[in-house]
């Protein structure tokens, strides 16, 4: 686009795009969020952004749905200041696991959230490893979603991964866990859970594949509160494991993950930035920054060019 390029940022995860603007050598645009004291918000756009091409980058990090209300308003600001266009970059998409109807009587919560940035006056989201892949045609815009696993595969590839086996949580990580033995060489097993009411407690029945005497890497989109983790770790153990790792792109790490993480028998747990970890701090988890992976689809994208080889 023969436009300039901006980017602004939300106040879930300001450190992430600060670290982007950094590896795109542009400052970050200014901005002010305003909270009332009746808790209404007003974000204001502070330098002029007519014809600009505008990246506004935001997570879901608590509070998850004011910082949503926030992105909302700063774009409608955006578009009605004259933005060119406005790229939402939400690298942890809100609401991403409510994407079906499992229940009677429930809101599809993901497409709810695509209807309203739409709404909002979005133009283009950006993302990366959404919950399932059908949350991409819930939107009507461009969805570009990004992988994290080359991320976190650089890092697995300094280890020794001699006598290591890749395990999918679930079956549902099955078929993503593919990406990562493709990069990596590993064979991989697949942890048979169940699932019982809404409490996010995953109960382990079966397991296709061989772990014992092996090193497990258990890979999933997400550590929430770390139920499904725990439960497979010792699972795993039982079934002859030497050691458990665990990645994932985005560690959610709510209620008591961080307490069963150093509770339990995992060694290691990496996770990249698309979530502020800030005080769910533990010596065994690792952080690596997707900000440079973000930096190039945004260059990308805005001089009109192909992306599809960072997916």
């Amino acid at each position: 686009m023969n436009t300039r390029l901006k980017i602004f940022a939300g106040t879930s995860h300001p450190q992430l795009a600060l670290d982007i603007c950094k590896h795109l050598d542009l400052p970050l645009s200014k901005s002010e969020t305003i909270r009332f004291a009746n808790e209404n918000l007003m974000v204001k756009i502070a330098e002029n952004v007519r014809e600009c091409d505008v990246f506004y980058v935001q997570t879901s990090a608590p509070p998850v749905n004011e910082a949503l209300i926030e992105t909302m308003i700063a774009v409608d600001a955006l578009k009605g200041a004259s933005a060119a266009r406005v790229t939402v970059v939400l690298p942890y998409l809100p609401y991403s696991r409510s994407d079906k109807k499992d229940q009677p009587r429930i809101s599809i919560t993901a497409r709810l959230v695509a209807d309203l940035l739409q709404t909002a006056g979005a133009d283009r989201v950006l993302t990366m490893d959404l919950h399932s892949p059908q949350i991409q045609g819930f939107f009507r815009i461009p969805v570009d979603q990004l992988m994290g696993a080359p991320v976190l595969c650089d890092h697995m590839q300094t280890w020794d991964l001699s006598d290591c086996v890749l395990v999918a949580g679930d079956v549902g990580e099955a078929k993503d866990i593919g990406k990562f033995a493709n990069i990596l060489h590993l064979p991989v097993a697949v942890v048979d859970k169940r699932r019982y009411g809404n409490d996010d407690r995953a109960v382990a029945t079966n397991l296709i594949g061989e772990v014992t005497g092996k090193h497990a890497i258990i890979v999933d989109d997400e550590i929430s509160t770390g139920g499904t983790i725990i439960e497979a770790t010792n699972f795993l153990m039982s079934r002859g494991a030497l050691s458990v790792r665990v990645v994932a792109t985005h560690g959610v790490l709510c209620g008591p993950a961080i307490d069963r993480i150093n509770a339990s028998s995992i060694s290691q747990v990496i996770v990249t930035d698309t979530i502020p970890l800030r005080d769910k701090q533990s010596a065994r988890i690792t952080t690596l920054s997707v900000a440079p992976l973000f930096a190039k689809a945004i260059r990308r994208i805005h001089d009109g060019d192909s992306i599809s080889d960072l997916f």
